[in-house]
């Protein structure tokens, strides 16, 4: 795989290099957020790995405006801050993973080849439909009834881990495991807050409600009768 690796600290930097080269990967190596952003935008990568701390244009700003421009490649953040908050943050830019500082080189080989077992935008369904919603995973748009509705990025995820799962009931834990990526509770209200916003995105002012409460077990979304 091409990877791409972001860290301004030298030794830290050399040591992804080397032990991912040596199991088999094409690495290229940034030590600025300005430099990694222009290699992400620019060149194609299979995985991003990105220091949350960086001179000048910092982790954070960097993995947003690499989602604002549409690319979907998987992101793990390396970080020495440890607290949910700041993990929640991460994801919530549009991370795919969050691996805290100092950490098993044996773990972050493995968690690379788990995001890189994930299917390609490409060999999965590219147009999803539930009822009148319509997600263009490509566009990356979303309609219903005809009228636009502007999502943010990890909306745009929620909803279509909601319509992949369509017609069934999804847990709290699942999706926090599945758009967020997390597998543990972290004692928020992350869920309901984003559950919510959604629904006033595409439920109100249509008439009919599609995201549906399953009380004590999660949410569904459910095709029109």
């Amino acid at each position: 795989m091409k990877i791409l690796v972001v860290e301004d600290d030298p030794d830290t930097g050399a040591f992804l290099k080397k032990g991912l080269q040596e199991a088999g990967h094409v690495v290229d190596l940034s030590v600025t957020g300005r430099d990694g952003l222009v290699r992400a935008v620019g060149e194609p990568y299979e995985i991003i790995i990105v220091d949350r701390r960086l001179p000048g244009l910092d982790g954070l700003a960097l993995v947003k405006t690499v989602r604002g421009a549409g690319i979907a490649t998987p992101v793990m953040f390396l970080t020495t801050m440890t607290g949910v908050g700041d993990r929640v943050e991460g994801l919530e830019a549009g991370a795919d993973d969050y691996l805290v500082k100092p950490f098993a080189f044996s773990e972050l080989l493995a968690r690379v080849n788990a995001m890189a077992r994930r299917p390609p935008m490409r060999s999965r369904e590219t147009v999803l439909r539930v009822a009148d919603l319509e997600m263009d995973l490509i566009a990356r748009k979303v309609h219903r009834g005809g009228q636009d509705i502007a999502l943010q990025q990890r909306e745009f995820q929620l909803l279509e881990y909601l319509m992949r799962h369509a017609g069934k009931t999804v847990t709290r834990s699942m999706l926090l495991e599945g758009v967020w990526g997390f597998h543990f509770d972290p004692r928020t209200n992350i869920v309901e807050t984003h559950v919510s916003r959604l629904r006033s995105k595409i439920d109100k002012g249509f008439g009919a409600d599609l995201i549906e409460t399953v009380r004590g077990s999660g949410y569904c979304l459910r095709a029109l009768s």
